[in-house]
């Protein structure tokens, strides 16, 4: 049987030194911040049952598990540089442990994010990452700063993971005895289980201040760009039929397709909103980070989300994001 120590020491504790000044081993990490930059602080906290399923493979768990926290640094603008990890268990399992910590250290590692700290404890299974990065002051993509007259974009795909979600639970939007094939479920059900964090296009819009406003779709992007609305105290028009589905996704009927990319929510891409004149060096930013980007829609002074469709006609959708307390 694993003690708490031991498990920390075989499986979290590394031998490579990195950017903390002390790291994990004492009572607190210490973080010296370089010269001139502000830190960006982010925790996210995922349980089973509610944000994923019983049972889910450890190493997906692991990358997922630190990815919607690098999608909140992404979102910011801020370079990754450091976590901790608070974990409960309801066993300390070996298998789970080297597949879970596996996962975890492959994405960190590829954006040198070091772990710092944290704690662990016997449980039902809840696993809680904080996350520290960097950004110059003044650079840090908030809320608040969307503008009249900025068009809206987003990163990525949007709809796939929601749509694996349905497949798995064997939800009535496909049609009487329609469905998702196994192939198709797999390939959605990637979006779901190890979605990418865009951190090098949100450094890049805040490094050259291309962008004003951005957020994480984490919820949906109807609620997620509904806090930009609301903080920046704007509103907005998009095309519905402008949003990027996912590869599986975009197979599937207009109806489902409009449902699933507006307030899908998992999908982990940065919506953002940027003046006209930016719309070149933000192609240049996409094409340098390797992330495709697509312009949605603008934002106006009146309050409101709006729609249209492709010809520019009104559509009356009624769309709701996800929310933790009614679902």
């Amino acid at each position: 049987m694993l003690s708490e120590f031991d498990l920390i020491k075989q499986y979290f504790v590394r031998p490579a030194a990195g950017r903390a000044t002390l790291g994990i081993g004492d009572d607190c990490a210490l973080l010296t911040p370089a010269p001139g930059m502000q830190t960006a602080i982010s925790s996210d906290m995922l349980v089973e049952g509610r944000h994923f399923f019983a049972g889910e493979d450890a190493q997906r768990l692991g990358h997922k598990s630190l990815a919607v926290n690098l999608s909140d640094l992404a979102a910011m603008g801020a370079r990754p540089v450091a976590f901790t990890l608070a974990l409960a268990l309801p066993a300390a399992e070996r298998s789970w442990l080297e597949g879970f910590s596996r996962g975890l250290f492959a994405l960190a590692d590829a954006h040198g994010c070091e772990l710092i700290g944290g704690d662990t404890t016997k449980g039902p299974l809840n696993i809680c990452i904080t996350v520290f990065g960097e950004v110059a002051p003044g650079r840090a993509l908030r809320r608040s700063a969307a503008v009249a007259g900025d068009d809206v974009w987003v990163s990525g795909t949007l709809g796939d993971a929601r749509l694996a979600l349905a497949g798995y639970r064997n939800e009535p939007v496909f049609g009487p005895g329609a469905g998702l094939a196994p192939e198709a479920l797999a390939a959605a059900g990637t979006r779901m289980h190890t979605p990418t964090p865009r951190v090098a296009l949100g450094v890049l819009l805040a490094e050259r201040g291309l962008a004003h406003a951005a957020i994480d779709i984490s919820d949906g992007l109807v609620g997620d760009l509904g806090h930009i609305l609301e903080k920046s105290g704007v509103g907005a028009t998009l095309n519905a039929d402008a949003l990027p589905a996912g590869p599986v996704l975009a197979s599937q009927p207009r109806a489902l397709r409009r449902a699933f990319t507006a307030a899908g929510g998992d999908d982990y891409e940065i919506c953002f909103t940027a003046p006209p004149a930016s719309r070149e060096a933000i192609a240049a930013a996409a094409a340098d980070s390797g992330t495709p980007v697509t312009r949605i829609g603008r934002i106006d002074p009146a309050p409101g989300l709006r729609w249209t469709d492709a010809d520019g006609a009104a559509l009356a959708l009624e769309l709701a994001s996800f929310d933790h307390f009614s679902h």
